[in-house]
C-alpha cells in the first residue's frame, strides 16, 4: 500500500461523549463495542464483544488463539486479569538446547503456548458484565460469517505477513495459508473477506461456553492438529488453564498513579521508566532534546532489568518490589549521563497485538489487551476453525538458570501490558500502545506528554516517538525535527528513522474529565476510529 498517496496532511481530534467510549485499531470493532454499550451492556461487554471483533476485522495482530491481560475500573477500584497461557507441560528448555536452539523458535507449534483470551472473555463476563457471553459474542460471529471489507494498514500488514507466511513448509503451515490466502493472495483494501470457520468456532464458543475451547470440541480440533503435526499441546495442557486476578503494580508520576499487571508482563519496565524521570523536572517540550534523551536513557536501564528479571511470578522469585523500590530507582538514575550508553541489568533489592479501551455512563472503565505476538503468531491455525495460534513461547530464555527459562506450565514474559491512570482515588482513565516491546516505551511518552505536558487523548497519540532497539540504536519517526535527531545523533545516539514502521506502536486513550464527559483518541497510525456516544 503507497501509504504517500493522501497528499494532505492527516488530522485527528479528540472525541467527546457522555455516555459511553470505545477506542481501537479498526472501525468496525470499535463500532461493535459502541452498539453493546447502547444496547444495556457495560464497559467490560462492550471490551468483549470488541476484542472479539478484533480477532475477525484485524487477524494480522490477533486471533482466538491470543493471550490477553485486562485492568477493570469498577467505579472504585482497580481490578487486574492475567489470561496469559503458560507452556505445554512437554516443552523444556534443555530440549530445545539439545536440538541445536540457541533462541526459542519464532514459527510453528514448537513456539505456541496455551492461548488465554477465551478464558478471558468468561472471566470477566462472569464477573463484570451485564450480559451473556454470546451476547457478546454476536457482532463477531456476523462479520466472520457474512464477510467484512479489509481496512488499510491490516491489508498492508497482512500482505507484507504473505510473504514470509505463505513460504513456510511442512503440514502445521497449510491451516493458515487455506485460512488466510484462500483467494490465492492477501486481500487488498476495501476488499471483502469471510472467514466461515472463524464464524463456526465463535458459534461453539457462544453455545457450548467458554471451556468448549479447553475441554470440548474445539479443544479436540486443536489437539489433533497439534498431534498431527507433533506438536507439544496436550488435553491436560488446555484443560489446566485458567486466567489469575492479580493485583496491579503502579507508580507515581508527579501526581498521578501510573498502573500496570505485575510480571510476567513487562509494564514494570514502564514503570520503573517513570520512576527515574519522576525526579527531573519536566523539559521544556514533548518532542525535545533534553526530554527525549534521558528517556531513551532510562528506558534502556528499565529494558536491561526487564529482560534479566521479568518472569512468571507464580513459580520464579521475580523481584518486583525491589525493581520499584526508590533507592534501586535513584542508583538507576545516577547512571543517566550526558551521552547514550548501553547499560546492563542492575542488582534490586530481593522481594503483533490489539489494544481496545472502553468506558459506560456508570463509570466501569477497561484497558484490555490481546496479541498473538508477531504478525500472525506461529503460522500454525487449525484447519476449518479460524484459530490462529500465538507465539508467546518466543518470550522464554532459553539459557540455563535463567528466571525466564522455558519450563512447561511457566508463563513467558509478556511484551502486552494494559494500562491505567488514577489521581487520588478517582480514575483518570484506560491507556495502551500496541506493538511488542514499543508498549513500555509508548506508554512512558503517553504518560510524559499527558502529565507534563498537558496533550489531550488524540495529540499525545500523534506526536513523534521514539523507539530503544539494541545498544545505541534508537529509532525516531521520520516526522521529528531533524535538529532533534542531530542533536540525538550527537549525544552518541545511533539514530535511525524509517519513513513508514508499524513498530512505533498504536495507541489508544479514554479519559474521564471532571464533568462526566469521556475523552477518547485514537491511534493515526492504524485505521481505528474513537466511538463515542
Amino acid at each position: 500500500m503507497d501509504f504517500s498517496a493522501n497528499p494532505h496532511r492527516a488530522h485527528r481530534v479528540p472525541m467527546y461523549g457522555t455516555n459511553g467510549a470505545v477506542a481501537t485499531s479498526q472501525p468496525l470493532a470499535a463500532q461493535a463495542g459502541l452498539d453493546v454499550l447502547r444496547g444495556g451492556g457495560n464497559a467490560v461487554d462492550a471490551a468483549i464483544a470488541t476484542a472479539a471483533a478484533l480477532t475477525v476485522v484485524e487477524p494480522t495482530s490477533n486471533g482466538i488463539g491470543s493471550d490477553a491481560f485486562a485492568l477493570v475500573w469498577d467505579g472504585s477500584k482497580l481490578h487486574g486479569l492475567n489470561a496469559s497461557g503458560g507452556a505445554p507441560q512437554a516443552m523444556s528448555a534443555a530440549a530445545f538446547r539439545e536440538a541445536g536452539h540457541k533462541v526459542m523458535p519464532a514459527r510453528g507449534w514448537d513456539a505456541v503456548t496455551v492461548p488465554g483470551c477465551v478464558d478471558a472473555w468468561s472471566m470477566l463476563t462472569e464477573r463484570f458484565g451485564r450480559n451473556e457471553l454470546a451476547k457478546n459474542l454476536k457482532p463477531a460471529i456476523g462479520m466472520a460469517s457474512n464477510g467484512f471489507p479489509v481496512s488499510p494498514v491490516v491489508s498492508f500488514l497482512w500482505r507484507r505477513a504473505a510473504l514470509e507466511y505463505a513460504g513456510l513448509p511442512g503440514l502445521q503451515f497449510d491451516g493458515w495459508r487455506e485460512t488466510f490466502l484462500a483467494g490465492g493472495d492477501a486481500p487488498v483494501p476495501g476488499q471483502l473477506w469471510k472467514s466461515p470457520g472463524h464464524a463456526r468456532t465463535l458459534e461453539g464458543i457462544a453455545t457450548r461456553g467458554a471451556r468448549d475451547f479447553y475441554e470440548g470440541e474445539i479443544a479436540a480440533s486443536i489437539l489433533a492438529f497439534s498431534e498431527a503435526c507433533a506438536g507439544h499441546l496436550t488435553a491436560d495442557d488446555l484443560a489446566g488453564h485458567h486466567g489469575e486476578w492479580v493485583d496491579p503494580i503502579s507508580m507515581r508520576y508527579r501526581d498521578m498513579d501510573v498502573w500496570e499487571i505485575p510480571p510476567n508482563g513487562s509494564g514494570i519496565a514502564a514503570l520503573q521508566t517513570l520512576g527515574m524521570l519522576d525526579a527531573f523536572d519536566a523539559s521544556d517540550s514533548h518532542v525535545s532534546l533534553e526530554g527525549w534523551h534521558r528517556a531513551i536513557e532510562a528506558m534502556k536501564l528499565s529494558y536491561a532489568d526487564a529482560r534479566e528479571y521479568v518472569a512468571d511470578e507464580r513459580v520464579r522469585a521475580v523481584p518486583t518490589k525491589g525493581l520499584l523500590d526508590a533507592d534501586y530507582l535513584a542508583e538507576r538514575r545516577s547512571l543517566i549521563g550526558e551521552r547514550a550508553a548501553n547499560p546492563l541489568a542492575g542488582k534490586p533489592p530481593s522481594g503483533g497485538t490489539i489494544y481496545l479501551c472502553t468506558a459506560d455512563r456508570d463509570g466501569m472503565m477497561v484497558s484490555y489487551i490481546q496479541s498473538n505476538f508477531e504478525g500472525f503468531g506461529s503460522g500454525v491455525v487449525v484447519p476449518g476453525t479460524g484459530i490462529s495460534m500465538q507465539n508467546r513461547g518466543q518470550g522464554f530464555s532459553l539459557v540455563e538458570g535463567h528466571l525466564n527459562e522455558l519450563a512447561g506450565g511457566q508463563r513467558p514474559y509478556h511484551t502486552i501490558i494494559p494500562g491505567f491512570m488514577t489521581r487520588g482515588d478517582k480514575a483518570v482513565g484506560p491507556f495502551g500502545v500496541m506493538g511488542g516491546f514499543m508498549q513500555p516505551q509508548g506508554h512512558v511518552q503517553v504518560t510524559v506528554g499527558t502529565v507534563d505536558h498537558g496533550y489531550n487523548a488524540q495529540s499525545v497519540l500523534d506526536a513523534p516517538r521514539w523507539r530503544v532497539e539494541d545498544g545505541l540504536k534508537v529509532s525516531v519517526e521520520s516526522n521529528a525535527p531533524a535538529e532533534l535527531i542531530e542533536g540525538l545523533r550527537e549525544l552518541g545516539h545511533e539514530v535511525q528513522h524509517p519513513e513508514f514502521d508499524v513498530g512505533f506502536g498504536r495507541g489508544q486513550i479514554i479519559w474521564a474529565k471532571d464533568d462526566g464527559v469521556y475523552e477518547a483518541g485514537t491511534e493515526s497510525r492504524a485505521d481505528g476510529i474513537a466511538a463515542v456516544y
